[in-house]
């Protein structure tokens, strides 16, 4: 089953029938209304029994409809996004190389080693694009990537009710200058794309999951790449564990499990780039860069 946040509200797609979620909705913007009140994203997080109220909705009956492509949100609410870092080998390698000349190469291997993984806070829902919508690059950074990402969709009481795909744009050089420099690598307007769906599960997503990513500059692929979560170190429950310690999310969180996909050194994304993000059983996620 499927989750989509759209302009016309909240839809859950099953056995490829539509059935709607009366639980309110974003509205047409998008964002217009994240943080200010309770949108349908917040309510469906904050059920006591999810599962329960998804088997009342369908035994409600489909409806005749159809989702655009111009109709889908990004499926957030008023949640924070965070994220986990160096939880794949080739980031490890990566963040080593792109801070060695600062001296913090180390530091990368040690979180990788370690027992407690790196968390940060990515965005705010004003911060993220949806579907279709545009990403950025910062102006004063000389070396951004995009970084495809299994995200975690949870609940306050830290259980992961679904799944969706992420983009945590991120600058190289600037983190690279200096580990400390890293919530201004990671967090700025539109750094962050969430879609195009929660595919809600009891159960984890199986290892063999492949995540791709497609670069496309004037019509012609300039970067792909493929992993999978058999790659991914730290068990995704594990993370949540980690991230709810000592904090709480009351309308729950959004938590992106880190990237196995990093471009050669030589890459840099450029304005009007399309980025493509597909992720096993989730669906693609497409965003252009501003």
């Amino acid at each position: 089953m499927k989750l989509y946040n759209t302009t016309k509200g909240l839809f859950l797609k099953a056995d490829e029938k539509l059935y709607p979620l009366p639980l309110g909705g974003l509205g047409a913007s998008g964002q217009g209304t994240s943080g200010l009140g309770t949108s349908g994203i917040d309510a469906f997080l904050t059920l006591g029994d999810p599962w329960a109220y998804l088997a009342e909705v369908v035994a409600a009956g489909s409806v005749e409809d159809t989702l655009h492509a111009d109709e889908l949100l990004a499926p957030i609410g008023s949640q924070e996004v965070w994220a986990a870092g160096v939880t794949y080998y080739r980031s490890r390698n990566a963040r080593m190389e792109e801070s060695k000349d600062a001296g913090g190469g180390s530091f990368y291997d040690r979180v990788y080693s370690a027992e407690r993984p790196e968390l940060f806070f990515k965005a705010t829902a004003s911060r993220v694009a949806g579907p279709g919508g545009e990403v950025r690059i910062r102006s004063d950074a000389k070396w951004s990537v995009p970084e495809p990402e299994l995200t975690l969709v949870v609940n306050p009481r830290g259980e992961i009710l679904g799944y969706t795909i992420g983009n945590d744009m991120s600058s190289r050089d600037i983190e690279g200058e200096n580990p400390l420099y890293l919530p201004q690598a990671k967090v700025y307007h539109r750094s962050c794309a969430l879609g195009p769906s929660i595919l809600l599960a009891h159960e984890p997503l199986a290892k063999a999951t492949g995540i791709q990513i497609r670069i496309e500059r004037a019509g012609e692929t300039v970067f792909a790449g493929e992993t999978n979560l058999g790659e991914l170190k730290r068990e995704p429950k594990v993370l949540v564990e980690y991230l709810f310690r000592d904090n709480v999310f009351p309308a729950g969180v959004f938590l992106m499990t880190g990237t196995g996909i990093v471009p050669e050194d030589s890459f840099t994304l450029a304005a009007g780039d399309r980025i493509r993000i597909v992720i096993d059983g989730i669906g693609e996620l497409v965003n252009t860069v501003a």
